[in-house]
This record gives C-alpha cells, sequence and structure tokens, in this order.
C-alpha cells in the first residue's frame, strides 16, 4: 500500500450501486440491523419494568430516579457515540461495530446483577456507550453497502426494526412482571439477563459481514476494495445475474488520505455544509426530545394515570411498537421515491401536530388507557418514519471520509440537546400527578417536532436514488470529479442503466 497522497482511479462505488438486491444485502440488513432490535427491547424492559424497579422486591426506586436512570442510558449514548464515532472512521466500520456490540452485551448482562440505583445507572451508562458506538458504525456500514435506489428505504426500515425488539420486550415483559410465573425479585434481573445473552449471536453473524469497500477505497486500499466488491458480485451471481452493461462503469479519481482532522472536519459541517449542519441537528435534536420524553415513561403514564397493572403494561406497549414498525416499512420506499425533502417534512409536521392533539384530550380527561395508546400508536407511525430520516439525512449529506463521525455528532450533540433530560422532565411531570403540566410537556414534544418538519422543508435536499458520491463528494476527490463521472459522455441512458438497475 502507498503512502498518502497517491491518485488512483476506481469504479467501487458505481459497483455497489449497480447491484441487485440479493441474499448479500438482507445478511447485511440482518446482521447490522439486529443490534436496534435488541436495542429497542433492552429500553422496553427498562420503561415497563419501571413498576419493578420501584417496588420493594426491585431496587425501591422513586419515578424521578427511574427518569435518571434513563438520562443515565442517553448520556452513555452520546459519549459513547463521540467516541466510536472518531474511532469507526479511523480504524473501519466492521471492526468497531465488532467491539461496540461486545460492550452492549457485556454492560446489559450486568445491569441483571445491579444492587441499588447507583450501579444500575453505572451499567445502563455503559451499555449507551455501545449502543452509541453502534448508531455510526451501522448506518455508515448499511448507506455504503446497499445500493443507492434502495438507500433509503433500507436505512429507514433498519432503523425502524428497533420497535421490532420493542415489541418482543413487551411480550417479554408481561412474563417476567407476572409473579404467578417467576417471583417479582428475580423477574427484572432474569429480563435483563436475557436480553445481553441475545446479544452474543449478533457478534457470530456479523463475522460474515465485510468491511466497507467504500471506506477501503478511501483510505488508499482500492485494490483490496476492487477485490471485495468482485467476490461480492461472484457471490451474488450464483442465484441472481448482474444487470446488462451498456457503458464501462462511472470512475472516480480520489487522493489517497491518512485520517481526516478535527480542523477539516470542522470546515466540512460549518463551512461547506452549514446548511446541512443545522438541518441534521434539528431533524436529530427534536426526534430525540419528542420520542425520549414519551417512551421512557410510557409505563409510568399507564400504571398512575390509567391503573394499568404493572404486569399488563407490555401489552398495551404492542400496539405502539407496531405503529412505530409500520411507519418506516409503509412509508419507506416513499423517501426514495417522492423524495427526502417532502417526505421528511411531511412526517415531521404531522406527528407534531397529532402529538399536541394527543396532549389536549389527556389533559381534558377524554383518554381510556386504550385510547390513550392507539392515538400514541398513530402518532408514532408518522414520528418513526421521521425519526428514522434523521438518521438517514445525517449519513448520507456529509462526505464518506466523515461519514461516521458526522453520525456520531448529530446522534449526541442531538440527543445532548433534546434528549437526555427529555426522561427527568417527563417523570417529574408525571411524578407531579398535574394533567395539565403534563399536556405543557406535549405541546412542547409537538411544537419541536413541528420546527424539525420546517426545518426540513426549508433546508432538504435532493438525495434520493443519488450514489453517495453525488450527494457529498469525497474529501479526497480530485476537482469535485463525482458529478462529473456520472454525468459524462452521453449518458443520460448510459448512465441510468450503469448505475441504476431499475431504471
Amino acid at each position: 500500500m502507498k503512502g498518502a497522497g497517491e491518485v488512483f482511479t476506481t469504479d467501487v462505488p458505481a459497483r455497489l450501486d449497480r447491484l441487485p438486491w440479493s441474499r448479500f444485502h438482507w445478511l447485511v440488513v440482518m446482521a447490522l440491523g439486529v443490534t436496534w432490535i435488541l436495542d429497542g427491547l433492552e429500553v422496553t424492559l427498562v420503561g415497563a419494568l419501571a413498576p419493578a424497579l420501584k417496588s420493594e422486591a426491585g431496587l425501591g426506586l422513586t419515578d424521578a430516579q427511574v427518569g435518571l436512570t434513563g438520562s443515565a442510558y442517553l448520556l452513555g449514548v452520546v459519549i459513547g457515540a463521540l467516541l466510536f464515532g472518531r474511532l469507526t472512521d479511523l480504524l473501519g466500520r466492521r471492526r468497531l461495530f465488532m467491539i461496540t456490540v461486545a460492550i452492549y452485551t457485556v454492560a446489559t448482562v450486568a445491569s441483571g446483577f445491579s444492587w441499588d440505583i447507583w450501579s444500575f445507572m453505572l451499567f445502563r451508562f455503559v451499555a449507551g456507550l455501545g449502543i452509541g458506538g453502534e448508531y455510526g458504525a451501522i448506518n455508515s456500514a448499511i448507506q455504503e453497502l446497499v445500493p443507492a435506489r434502495r438507500r433509503g428505504f433500507t436505512d429507514l426500515a433498519v432503523n425502524g426494526s428497533w420497535w421490532i425488539g420493542t415489541a418482543l420486550g413487551a411480550v417479554g415483559s408481561t412474563v417476567v412482571l407476572n409473579p404467578a410465573v417467576i417471583d417479582q425479585a428475580w423477574g427484572w434481573r432474569l429480563a435483563f439477563l436475557t436480553g445481553g445473552l441475545l446479544a452474543i449471536v449478533i457478534l457470530f453473524i456479523r463475522r460474515y459481514v465485510p468491511e466497507s469497500p467504500r471506506w477501503l477505497m478511501t483510505h488508499g486500499r482500492h485494490e483490496e476494495a476492487e477485490a471485495l466488491v468482485t467476490q461480492i458480485e461472484r457471490r451474488i451471481e450464483r442465484r441472481t445475474a448482474l444487470p446488462p452493461m451498456f457503458a464501462p462503469h462511472p470512475r472516480i479519481r480520489l487522493r489517497r488520505r491518512e485520517h481526516t482532522r478535527w480542523r477539516e472536519l470542522a470546515h466540512v459541517l460549518f463551512k461547506a455544509h452549514p446548511k446541512r449542519t443545522a438541518l441534521g441537528l434539528i431533524l436529530m435534536a427534536t426526534q430525540a426530545f419528542c420520542y425520549n420524553a414519551i417512551f421512557f415513561t410510557y409505563a409510568q403514564m399507564l400504571t398512575r394515570f390509567y391503573g394499568v397493572e404493572q404486569q399488563n403494561v407490555g401489552w398495551f406497549i404492542l400496539p405502539f411498537a407496531l405503529g412505530n414498525v409500520l411507519g418506516p416499512l409503509l412509508l419507506g420506499r416513499l423517501f426514495d421515491s417522492v423524495g427526502r425533502r417532502p417526505m421528511i417534512a411531511g412526517t415531521y409536521a404531522t406527528a407534531g401536530v397529532l402529538l399536541c392533539l394527543t396532549g389536549w384530550a389527556f389533559a381534558q380527561g377524554l383518554l381510556t388507557a386504550e385510547s390513550q395508546t392507539l392515538a400514541w400508536s398513530v402518532v408514532f407511525f408518522f414520528a418513526s418514519a421521521a425519526a428514522s430520516a434523521a438518521y438517514l439525512t445525517v449519513g448520507e449529506l456529509f462526505p464518506l471520509e466523515t461519514r461516521a463521525m458526522t453520525i456520531s455528532l448529530f446522534v449526541a450533540f442531538g440527543t445532548l440537546l433534546g434528549g437526555v433530560a427529555a426522561p427527568a422532565i417527563f417523570g417529574a411531570l408525571i411524578g407531579g400527578g398535574d394533567r395539565w403540566e403534563i399536556f405543557g410537556g406535549y405541546l412542547l414534544g409537538g411544537g419541536l417536532m413541528m420546527a424539525g418538519g420546517l426545518a426540513a422543508w426549508t433546508l432538504g435536499i435532493k438525495a434520493e436514488r443519488k450514489p453517495l458520491e453525488m450527494v457529498a463528494p469525497p474529501l479526497g476527490m480530485l476537482h469535485d470529479e463525482a458529478a462529473a463521472a456520472y454525468e459524462d459522455a452521453d449518458p443520460a441512458a448510459n448512465r441510468a442503466r450503469a448505475v441504476d438497475p431499475s431504471f
């Protein structure tokens, strides 16, 4: 491998975008996306287990302390994103998504052995470190391996899979919180142990996911990247024919770089793309507040205001989780066809308006446990697609060399600005028992989501179905050749066929 400054030409991006959807892509989605399922399972258990954690058989926590444990987890997410995001761009996607899931697994198992509020908060914090690191490694790897024409739907579906874990956690909570099935002094501990042990399976599955060829390419390992793409093509050809070629693959010229300095990252964020930076921060912060405020205190709302028994909370989480899963799945393809800007703006604004209306109905005492759950399910059908699109946006709008770090920065600062305090604030509001004060919290969450929709409409750009190198040319690209490479010759038809087989 030659040193920094080496100039080379490669067709790796075009070859990756040309690939038909295959078993290889399913492997990538399942091996990497399954972490969100486990994260959803764990977070749901913490929310559903809140009554058990407050009991004498649990840890004897107060409502405010339950909210603080959620904030500790989110603080871990922030720090983990910052720490591991940098390492993901430096050391590679594959190495980091193996390390972060190992940290998550150990901390989740340890949570089941907590002996007081402080040990529980510590283990939740460490689990958050692992999940925070996962954001950059997983989202960057998926975006770089999935063909451009399906990048939006796939990224939304993967991030939305968090709610499959939520559904599993909801069902599991009805078992571990049922005193007729298991001693309540051990039920909540078993929930964490089971979730942690399941995460071990991920370590074995991820061994079959390769490094991102795009990451190898930008680090001067272009021969290794091209050989890896050849292996993937041959693997796919065993079962599916590759699309016919009507023109040579578009090629781009890059200069090999050792690493990206903080000064370069600051230039990308605040000088080269300040509007994209503002958009990413707003989208991440607003959805983080909305989600963390509502979901981390879900069980507390049901038990305090509607008298739902703690062992039955899981049954109310199931329809809520269903709405969140269906949102990205049913709306996701529209982000690739109708477009990013109108869909992101529309889902954010719709979720915000519906959340305010739900808060008003709650304050008026018009809702039952069932109708409250139904209302939340409808709200988060749209909010889930919106939140998933926020992760898609902060990943694809910045250069490849900074992708994991920018994802991690936006997750970190978005969570810090909008999410860390939300569970504690709503926990305190619920503990106070005043419906109109809680309605004020709903208005705040809904207003923030509407602000996110406005930002998407005014600052959003057209990124659907475009190669990543056209949306944000790599820092090592010579003379901004990304657009030229995809626009040369005749090439509207040839480019379309070479880059996007669905044309």
